[in-house]
């Protein structure tokens, strides 16, 4: 099990990065525009840079749903590989069963 504070920290960040994401999207998005001046796009860069660091999606961590593991994680299913061993194991997953040949 993952620290507590890690998994808030987490939690938190994800929440900040819902909060900017279309203030992020509009100013990329004037970034990006050819047609946009480039005053007008140093001034996107500005307001950009000065969003909160965890407003960035980079900086969300993935992790298990159950034990909150870091590493390991697969995304199909949410969950670090050994929870996903013990639910395949239990039959939880839907076609997933354990290899044999």
């Amino acid at each position: 099990m993952a620290k507590k504070s890690v998994l808030i920290r987490n939690e938190r960040r994800r929440k900040v990065v819902e909060r900017y994401a279309a203030k992020r999207a509009e100013l990329k998005r004037i970034i990006k525009d050819p047609r946009s001046s480039d005053e007008e796009k140093m001034a996107a860069q500005a307001k950009l840079q000065s969003l909160p660091r965890d407003a960035s999606p980079v900086r969300l961590r993935n992790r298990c749903a159950i034990s909150g593991r870091a590493h390991g994680y697969f995304r199909r299913f949410g969950l670090a590989r050994n929870k996903l061993r013990e639910a395949t194991m239990r039959g939880e997953i839907p076609g997933l069963s354990k290899a044999s040949w």
